[in-house]
């Protein structure tokens, strides 16, 4: 597989692995530049809230992918977080899995999402012993609702996007109108 298909195929992958999300009014981040943002089709009952967008390198292969996802829980739910994330790790491995990679994934570990409580998970994504890809999986609950961020990119993408990719994550209010 050539390098530019192993980005379209990691691209095509990451977002067939979007967590479900639900109706967030306050749902909003503001992307740096050079960020290329994705229209995110709207649920058909209104029920899902998610941002999307992609960073390129100069040759248009992706570097970054990351989206946000929120949804609405149930008046009185109790989330299981880790349960939460397990699912959705257990999921990533089994897409990559279908598409000839490997996948390797650190333990869920306690992490912080817009200055809440998180829970987080990396996973490095290999092919042939070949490391082509990280992706890491945050998922937070805040009053009524739940979010899931999910950012993944090749292996030398992810490492020179990590720092903007935190500071995104850093400026995140979850719950709350962004300015």
């Amino acid at each position: 597989m050539t390098v530019c298909h192993r980005y379209t195929a990691f691209a095509g992958l990451l977002l067939a692995l979007s967590l479900p999300a639900a109706n967030a009014d306050s749902l909003m981040i503001t992307w740096p530049g050079g960020w290329d943002v994705q229209a995110v089709p709207a649920e058909a009952d209104n029920t899902v809230q998610r941002q999307r967008a992609v960073k390129n390198d100069a040759n248009g292969d992706p570097q970054m992918v990351m989206e946000l996802t929120q949804s609405t829980l149930a008046p009185e739910h109790k989330v299981n977080m880790n349960a939460v994330l397990l699912e959705m790790r257990k999921t990533l491995q089994k897409n990559f899995a279908k598409g000839g990679y490997q996948s390797a994934c650190n333990k869920i570990h306690p992490s912080t999402l817009g200055g809440q409580k998180a829970l987080e998970t990396t996973c490095k994504i290999t092919q042939n012993g070949n490391h082509v890809i990280t992706q890491t999986l945050v998922a937070a609950t805040q009053g009524q609702n739940a979010y899931a961020l999910s950012y993944a990119g090749p292996a030398d993408g992810y490492k020179a996007n990590e720092p903007e990719v935190q500071g995104i994550r850093a400026s995140l209010r979850l719950g709350q109108t962004q300015p």
